[in-house]
């Protein structure tokens, strides 16, 4: 695809979860499409019609085990946040429909414990998890996401 053809493709909405535990640590799980190091927070496509904070819940089942009521949204991003895919990315992710994505955020607090969180899921996204302090998140993400994680932690930061 070309530049031109890139730039006039829409973006995904899409919503992503800063989960959250009592030490005020992050989730991120490593995607299990990757060996290359690839640590990102739960995050995912909003169905039609689907509310954000619905599909914020529903993905973080699907990507985590974790149930709704072990957790407690607290804050979302004023607006959406977006990201440009690398353009050699664009042809393979979503039939090379997106250019990237539009994401609305959320601040989740979970209220479980660790035994409670299970990525062996019905459609697994991370090969590993771990818990990591706010100030190390950026470092750990690749590189095109990482304007909107700064983005999204600094918007958090007063609850964290």
């Amino acid at each position: 695809m070309t530049p031109e053809q890139i730039a006039a493709l829409p973006y995904r909405p899409c919503v992503g979860v800063m989960l959250v535990n009592q030490h005020g640590h992050v989730f991120v799980g490593q995607r299990i499409d990757t060996q290359q190091p690839a640590w990102q927070m739960p995050q995912g496509g909003i169905d039609e019609d689907e509310d954000p904070r619905i599909a914020a819940l529903r993905e973080l089942v699907e990507e985590t085990g974790i149930a709704p009521d072990l957790v407690r949204i607290e804050a979302e991003t004023k607006g959406w946040v977006r990201y440009d895919l690398p353009h050699d990315l664009v042809p393979r992710m979503w039939n090379g429909r997106y250019r990237g994505q539009e994401q609305k955020w959320y601040l989740v607090r979970f209220h479980g414990d660790d035994c409670q969180i299970d990525i062996v899921t019905a459609q697994p996204e991370f090969s590993s998890w771990r818990w990591l302090p706010p100030a190390d998140l950026a470092d750990h993400i690749v590189p095109f996401k990482r304007a909107v994680y700064t983005a999204v932690l600094e918007e958090f930061a007063p609850r964290l």
